[in-house]
């Protein structure tokens, strides 16, 4: 089931280390699967704040975005985004592509996912 690296980084000045970090992150994911879904896009807030940035990564499963963020390439590289960036990322597996949300309330008002 396909997996995602979420990150929310908090506005920062440029600087040379994180250009080398862009420059070099997707040599990191390559050997994992994972792909860029969202770069630094424009976020279009409806609830609450959101100061920075957004990064969406996808990988094929949880175990290969696992992989990835502790694997020697990504830590080495890590340190210059984290040095100048401020930011919170997570890994979260996805749905499956049949999920319904609708069987998980069924499910959360005690009828067993029926409807």
């Amino acid at each position: 089931m396909t997996a995602y690296a979420i990150a929310h980084l908090r506005p920062a000045a440029p600087h040379p280390d994180v250009v080398r970090y862009i420059e070099e992150i997707q040599a990191t994911m390559d050997p994992f699967g994972g792909r860029f879904r969202v770069h630094n896009a424009e976020v279009e807030v409806r609830e609450g704040e959101w100061p920075g940035a957004l990064v969406v990564l996808e990988f094929p499963d949880i175990e290969r975005a696992r992989a990835w963020y502790d694997s020697p390439a990504y830590q080495e590289i890590l340190p210059l985004r984290a040095r100048h960036i401020e930011g919170d990322l997570v890994l979260v597996p996805g749905v499956a592509d049949d999920y319904d949300a609708t069987r998980t309330a069924a499910a959360m008002r005690g009828r067993g996912g029926q409807q």
